[in-house]
Protein backbone atom coordinates (compact mmCIF):
# COMPACT_ATOMS: atom_id res chain seq x y z
CA UNK A 1 0.00 0.00 0.00
CA UNK A 2 1.17 3.52 -0.68
CA UNK A 3 1.89 6.04 2.29
CA UNK A 4 -1.40 6.45 3.26
CA UNK A 5 -1.22 10.30 3.48
CA UNK A 6 -0.89 10.54 -0.48
CA UNK A 7 -4.01 11.28 -2.09
CA UNK A 8 -4.09 7.94 -4.13
CA UNK A 9 -3.65 5.36 -2.42
CA UNK A 10 -2.55 1.49 -4.70
CA UNK A 11 -2.69 -1.84 -3.39
CA UNK A 12 -1.90 -5.06 -5.81
CA UNK A 13 -2.07 -8.24 -4.16
CA UNK A 14 -3.21 -11.95 -6.32
CA UNK A 15 -3.75 -10.07 -9.67
CA UNK A 16 -6.50 -7.32 -7.94
CA UNK A 17 -5.05 -3.75 -7.84
CA UNK A 18 -6.90 -1.53 -6.20
CA UNK A 19 -6.82 2.77 -6.35
CA UNK A 20 -8.30 4.38 -3.92
CA UNK A 21 -8.85 8.23 -4.07
CA UNK A 22 -7.94 9.76 -0.53
CA UNK A 23 -9.36 13.05 -0.27
CA UNK A 24 -12.31 12.08 2.63
CA UNK A 25 -12.22 15.45 4.00
CA UNK A 26 -13.15 17.05 0.07
CA UNK A 27 -15.45 14.00 -0.34
CA UNK A 28 -13.16 12.98 -3.01
CA UNK A 29 -13.29 15.52 -5.42
CA UNK A 30 -10.87 15.19 -7.86
CA UNK A 31 -8.27 18.10 -8.73
CA UNK A 32 -5.50 18.72 -11.50
CA UNK A 33 -2.52 17.09 -9.37
CA UNK A 34 -5.10 13.84 -8.26
CA UNK A 35 -5.83 13.63 -12.03
CA UNK A 36 -2.40 13.33 -13.67
CA UNK A 37 -1.73 10.50 -10.79
CA UNK A 38 -4.99 8.54 -11.28
CA UNK A 39 -4.01 8.74 -15.01
CA UNK A 40 -0.49 7.85 -14.70
CA UNK A 41 -1.49 4.73 -12.50
CA UNK A 42 -3.79 3.59 -14.95
CA UNK A 43 -1.27 3.61 -17.96
CA UNK A 44 0.88 1.54 -15.78
CA UNK A 45 -1.36 -0.55 -14.35
CA UNK A 46 -2.82 -1.13 -18.31
CA UNK A 47 0.24 -2.62 -19.10
CA UNK A 48 1.36 -4.60 -16.02
CA UNK A 49 0.62 -8.26 -16.17
CA UNK A 50 -0.04 -8.78 -12.72
CA UNK A 51 -2.97 -6.38 -12.57
CA UNK A 52 -5.91 -8.75 -13.74
CA UNK A 53 -8.35 -6.59 -12.21
CA UNK A 54 -8.75 -2.98 -11.16
CA UNK A 55 -10.72 -1.34 -8.51
CA UNK A 56 -11.41 2.14 -8.40
CA UNK A 57 -12.87 3.18 -4.71
CA UNK A 58 -12.95 6.45 -2.64
CA UNK A 59 -11.88 6.47 1.34
CA UNK A 60 -14.52 6.24 4.08
CA UNK A 61 -18.31 6.10 3.37
CA UNK A 62 -19.44 9.32 2.19
CA UNK A 63 -18.67 9.22 -1.58
CA UNK A 64 -16.52 7.75 -4.36
CA UNK A 65 -15.53 10.86 -6.32
CA UNK A 66 -17.80 14.06 -5.92
CA UNK A 67 -16.43 15.15 -8.84
CA UNK A 68 -14.37 18.65 -9.68
CA UNK A 69 -12.99 20.11 -6.11
CA UNK A 70 -15.29 23.42 -6.44
CA UNK A 71 -11.85 25.24 -4.91
CA UNK A 72 -10.14 24.69 -7.80
CA UNK A 73 -12.61 25.85 -9.87
CA UNK A 74 -11.87 29.62 -9.33
CA UNK A 75 -8.09 29.08 -10.74
CA UNK A 76 -9.53 26.91 -13.49
CA UNK A 77 -11.30 30.04 -14.54
CA UNK A 78 -8.12 32.20 -14.68
CA UNK A 79 -6.51 29.83 -17.41
CA UNK A 80 -6.65 30.03 -20.96
CA UNK A 81 -9.57 28.21 -22.60
CA UNK A 82 -6.82 26.72 -24.87
CA UNK A 83 -4.92 25.18 -21.96
CA UNK A 84 -8.69 23.90 -20.24
CA UNK A 85 -9.27 22.33 -23.53
CA UNK A 86 -5.61 20.82 -23.13
CA UNK A 87 -6.18 19.41 -19.88
CA UNK A 88 -9.63 17.86 -20.13
CA UNK A 89 -8.70 16.41 -23.37
CA UNK A 90 -6.06 14.89 -21.63
CA UNK A 91 -7.83 13.61 -18.29
CA UNK A 92 -10.04 12.32 -20.30
CA UNK A 93 -7.94 9.24 -20.75
CA UNK A 94 -9.00 8.50 -17.59
CA UNK A 95 -12.34 7.36 -18.87
CA UNK A 96 -10.80 5.67 -21.82
CA UNK A 97 -8.02 3.77 -19.91
CA UNK A 98 -11.07 2.67 -17.42
CA UNK A 99 -13.34 1.37 -20.50
CA UNK A 100 -10.53 -0.12 -22.42
CA UNK A 101 -7.68 -1.20 -21.26
CA UNK A 102 -7.02 -4.97 -21.41
CA UNK A 103 -8.02 -5.85 -17.61
CA UNK A 104 -11.25 -5.59 -16.01
CA UNK A 105 -11.96 -2.84 -14.25
CA UNK A 106 -14.92 -2.50 -11.36
CA UNK A 107 -15.68 0.91 -9.72
CA UNK A 108 -16.47 0.04 -5.71
CA UNK A 109 -18.92 2.82 -5.74
CA UNK A 110 -19.14 3.47 -1.59
CA UNK A 111 -21.46 7.00 -1.54
CA UNK A 112 -22.24 9.87 -3.69
CA UNK A 113 -20.49 9.67 -7.55
CA UNK A 114 -21.22 12.56 -8.88
CA UNK A 115 -20.01 14.26 -12.09
CA UNK A 116 -17.23 13.46 -13.09
CA UNK A 117 -16.87 10.97 -10.56
CA UNK A 118 -20.30 9.67 -12.13
CA UNK A 119 -18.22 9.46 -15.44
CA UNK A 120 -15.22 7.84 -14.06
CA UNK A 121 -17.16 5.27 -12.62
CA UNK A 122 -19.68 4.66 -16.21
CA UNK A 123 -16.57 4.22 -17.75
CA UNK A 124 -15.79 0.75 -15.72
CA UNK A 125 -16.89 -2.71 -17.36
CA UNK A 126 -18.63 -3.31 -13.20
CA UNK A 127 -20.16 -0.83 -10.79
CA UNK A 128 -20.69 -2.27 -7.74
CA UNK A 129 -22.32 -0.26 -4.88
CA UNK A 130 -23.11 0.73 -1.34
CA UNK A 131 -26.64 0.63 -0.81
CA UNK A 132 -26.18 4.30 0.53
CA UNK A 133 -24.58 5.26 -3.18
CA UNK A 134 -25.88 7.74 -5.31
CA UNK A 135 -25.48 8.88 -8.56
CA UNK A 136 -25.81 12.16 -10.01
CA UNK A 137 -24.56 14.10 -12.94
CA UNK A 138 -24.63 17.48 -10.84
CA UNK A 139 -23.13 19.78 -14.29
CA UNK A 140 -26.30 21.50 -14.89
CA UNK A 141 -26.72 22.88 -11.75
CA UNK A 142 -23.03 24.91 -11.60
CA UNK A 143 -23.59 25.99 -15.38
CA UNK A 144 -21.31 23.13 -17.15
CA UNK A 145 -22.52 20.85 -20.44
CA UNK A 146 -20.25 17.54 -18.62
CA UNK A 147 -16.94 15.84 -19.59
CA UNK A 148 -14.84 12.60 -19.06
CA UNK A 149 -17.08 10.98 -21.08
CA UNK A 150 -20.31 10.74 -19.11
CA UNK A 151 -22.90 11.98 -21.62
CA UNK A 152 -22.02 8.84 -24.43
CA UNK A 153 -20.84 6.12 -21.15
CA UNK A 154 -24.21 7.24 -19.89
CA UNK A 155 -26.24 7.33 -22.88
CA UNK A 156 -24.61 3.56 -24.16
CA UNK A 157 -25.75 2.17 -20.70
CA UNK A 158 -28.71 3.38 -19.57
CA UNK A 159 -30.50 4.78 -23.17
CA UNK A 160 -31.01 8.01 -24.36
CA UNK A 161 -34.12 9.00 -22.50
CA UNK A 162 -32.54 7.99 -19.38
CA UNK A 163 -29.55 10.20 -19.68
CA UNK A 164 -31.60 12.52 -20.43
CA UNK A 165 -33.30 12.50 -17.13
CA UNK A 166 -29.60 12.31 -15.52
CA UNK A 167 -28.20 15.35 -17.56
CA UNK A 168 -30.63 17.90 -18.14
CA UNK A 169 -33.33 17.14 -15.26
CA UNK A 170 -30.53 16.26 -12.80
CA UNK A 171 -32.29 13.92 -11.28
CA UNK A 172 -30.05 11.58 -8.61
CA UNK A 173 -30.31 7.65 -8.09
CA UNK A 174 -30.06 5.98 -5.59
CA UNK A 175 -28.39 2.69 -5.57
CA UNK A 176 -31.94 0.60 -5.94
CA UNK A 177 -32.79 2.92 -8.56
CA UNK A 178 -29.33 2.47 -10.36
CA UNK A 179 -29.75 -1.18 -10.07
CA UNK A 180 -33.13 -1.47 -11.55
CA UNK A 181 -32.01 0.34 -14.14
CA UNK A 182 -29.23 -1.70 -15.06
CA UNK A 183 -26.27 1.04 -13.88
CA UNK A 184 -25.52 -0.98 -10.74
CA UNK A 185 -24.97 -4.71 -11.11
CA UNK A 186 -24.88 -5.53 -7.52
CA UNK A 187 -25.51 -3.67 -4.50
CA UNK A 188 -24.65 -4.48 -1.01
CA UNK A 189 -24.61 -2.76 3.10
CA UNK A 190 -21.67 -0.35 3.43
CA UNK A 191 -19.94 -2.50 5.67
CA UNK A 192 -19.59 -5.73 3.28
CA UNK A 193 -18.92 -3.98 0.12
CA UNK A 194 -15.42 -4.13 0.55
CA UNK A 195 -15.42 -8.10 1.05
CA UNK A 196 -18.34 -9.03 -1.20
CA UNK A 197 -16.36 -6.29 -4.57
CA UNK A 198 -12.77 -8.47 -4.07
CA UNK A 199 -15.04 -11.88 -4.10
CA UNK A 200 -16.31 -10.39 -7.12
CA UNK A 201 -12.94 -9.39 -8.95
CA UNK A 202 -11.30 -12.35 -7.90
CA UNK A 203 -13.62 -14.76 -10.17
CA UNK A 204 -11.56 -12.61 -12.90
CA UNK A 205 -8.00 -12.67 -11.36
CA UNK A 206 -8.31 -16.27 -11.16
CA UNK A 207 -10.02 -16.32 -14.44
CA UNK A 208 -8.16 -16.67 -17.83
CA UNK A 209 -6.90 -13.18 -18.32
CA UNK A 210 -6.20 -14.19 -22.18
CA UNK A 211 -9.70 -14.74 -22.93
CA UNK A 212 -11.08 -12.37 -20.52
CA UNK A 213 -9.20 -9.88 -22.20
CA UNK A 214 -10.34 -10.62 -25.76
CA UNK A 215 -13.74 -10.48 -24.76
CA UNK A 216 -13.52 -7.42 -23.31
CA UNK A 217 -12.62 -6.13 -26.97
CA UNK A 218 -15.09 -7.80 -28.38
CA UNK A 219 -17.97 -6.13 -26.25
CA UNK A 220 -16.27 -2.32 -26.86
CA UNK A 221 -16.38 -2.87 -30.82
CA UNK A 222 -19.64 -4.60 -30.62
CA UNK A 223 -20.84 -0.42 -28.96
CA UNK A 224 -20.10 1.11 -32.72
CA UNK A 225 -19.39 -1.94 -35.25
CA UNK A 226 -21.81 -3.38 -37.56
CA UNK A 227 -21.95 -7.04 -37.63
CA UNK A 228 -19.76 -8.08 -40.39
CA UNK A 229 -16.80 -6.39 -38.54
CA UNK A 230 -18.13 -8.34 -35.24
CA UNK A 231 -18.19 -11.93 -36.71
CA UNK A 232 -14.51 -10.71 -38.53
CA UNK A 233 -13.30 -9.68 -34.90
CA UNK A 234 -14.48 -12.34 -33.01
CA UNK A 235 -13.56 -15.20 -35.50
CA UNK A 236 -9.59 -13.27 -35.00
CA UNK A 237 -10.00 -13.65 -31.55
CA UNK A 238 -11.91 -17.17 -30.79
CA UNK A 239 -8.92 -18.71 -33.52
CA UNK A 240 -5.95 -16.71 -31.08
CA UNK A 241 -7.29 -18.06 -27.73
CA UNK A 242 -7.53 -21.75 -29.00
CA UNK A 243 -4.00 -21.11 -28.94
CA UNK A 244 -3.22 -20.23 -25.45
CA UNK A 245 -2.40 -22.82 -22.35
CA UNK A 246 -5.21 -21.38 -21.02
CA UNK A 247 -7.54 -22.82 -23.79
CA UNK A 248 -6.07 -26.00 -22.71
CA UNK A 249 -5.88 -26.00 -19.41
CA UNK A 250 -10.13 -25.48 -19.70
CA UNK A 251 -10.46 -28.52 -21.83
CA UNK A 252 -8.27 -30.53 -19.75
CA UNK A 253 -10.04 -29.64 -16.78
CA UNK A 254 -13.34 -30.14 -18.11
CA UNK A 255 -12.38 -33.51 -19.12
CA UNK A 256 -11.31 -34.24 -15.91
CA UNK A 257 -14.00 -33.02 -14.22
CA UNK A 258 -11.86 -30.50 -12.11
CA UNK A 259 -11.56 -26.32 -11.82
CA UNK A 260 -9.37 -25.12 -14.35
CA UNK A 261 -6.28 -23.82 -12.67
CA UNK A 262 -4.63 -21.30 -14.78
CA UNK A 263 -0.58 -20.02 -15.52
CA UNK A 264 0.74 -16.83 -16.69
CA UNK A 265 2.75 -18.42 -19.31
CA UNK A 266 1.20 -17.27 -22.77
Amino acid sequence: MADESAELLESLSDGVATLTINRPERRNAIDATLCDALLARLEALSADDAAAVVILTGAGTDAFCAGGDVKHMDGIAKQSFDDRLTNLRRWGRITTLLHGMPKITIAMVNGVAAGAGFSIAAACDFRIAASTARFVTAYAKIGRSGDFGGSALITRLLGGARARELYLAGDMLDAEAAKTYGLVTRVFEPAKLHEETLNFARRFADGPRIALGYIKQNLIAAETAPLAEMIELEAYHHAKTGETEEHREAVAAFRERRPPKFTRTD
